[in-house]
């Protein structure tokens, strides 16, 4: 087992917005977490990522309120839920947050090396580097541009490619379909299908089901802050009141 997710509860002062969520994740597995608006797919990433609990911390110095966060997190058979964001990425669990956020003002190349941060051999950068461009040939064309001027399946693309100069051992990708056109929407869940083949993990989260089901080994169903189902696309699609309910379908 990569990561193990036990009883994870997120609650921001009064709101309630992971309730006792337990999930895993093996290694190799493309492993997706769908639901509506607001069932709390993003949080719970963050949460996993350390996010949460660097939030948790800014709080309480601010006197602003206050995040509550219990539960455990286990990836790769140790304990991270009580370490910080930047020991979690350098174990391995990387985030690729939602809307992309490229450092706008720098290259693409330089945002793509910005994610090798902790890769201390240049030829191993640049080997790495060599296999972003063979996933996102644009992105080589491009690596002159600064980044803001970028389009959005462009921008998608940078940002995977950047959390993938981390080499992960865990890559999770937050609603990569959002804001794109179809065609480009197609071409990049392609292009993490092609990242899951050379082995590495992903946990996805998003509200375009009907592609991600068909590219997962399983899925979890979110809804409300709390997981409701499991299982692979097919079994989940042929439960009539969950296809219509909650995945939209």
């Amino acid at each position: 087992m990569l990561l193990e997710i036990a009883h994870l509860t997120v609650r921001y002062e009064k709101a309630v917005l992971i309730n006792d969520l337990s999930l895993c994740v093996d290694t190799g597995e493309l492993v997706s977490l769908v639901g509506p608006n607001g069932a709390g797919k993003s949080t719970t990433l963050r949460a996993i990522s350390g996010l949460v609990a660097w939030e948790r911390e800014i709080k309480r110095r601010s006197t602003s309120g206050d995040i509550f966060l219990e539960g455990t997190v286990t990836f790769n058979g140790e304990r991270i839920d009580q370490i910080p964001a930047h020991e979690i990425v350098r174990r391995g669990l990387v985030l690729c947050p939602e809307r992309r956020r490229p450092f706008r003002e720098m290259t693409v190349l330089d945002n793509l090396l910005a994610g090798a941060y902790l890769q201390k051999d240049p030829k191993k950068s640049r080997e790495t580097l060599d296999k972003v461009y063979e996933l996102f040939p644009v992105l080589k064309q491009r690596s002159p541009q600064i980044a803001g001027t970028l389009s959005g399946g462009e921008q998608q693309m940078l940002a995977i490619g950047r959390a993938f100069m981390s080499e992960p051992k865990l890559l999770c990708i937050d609603e990569p379909s959002t804001g794109l056109a179809p065609r480009l929407r197609q071409e990049v869940f392609e292009k993490i299908s092609e990242i899951n083949r050379l082995g590495i993990t992903i946990l996805l989260v998003e509200q375009e089901v009907s592609l991600v089901f068909k590219m997962s080994c399983r899925n979890y169903v979110l809804s409300s802050g709390k997981i409701i189902a499991q299982g692979t696309g097919q079994q989940l699609i042929e439960d009539e009141v969950l296809r219509k309910t909650y995945l939209g379908l």
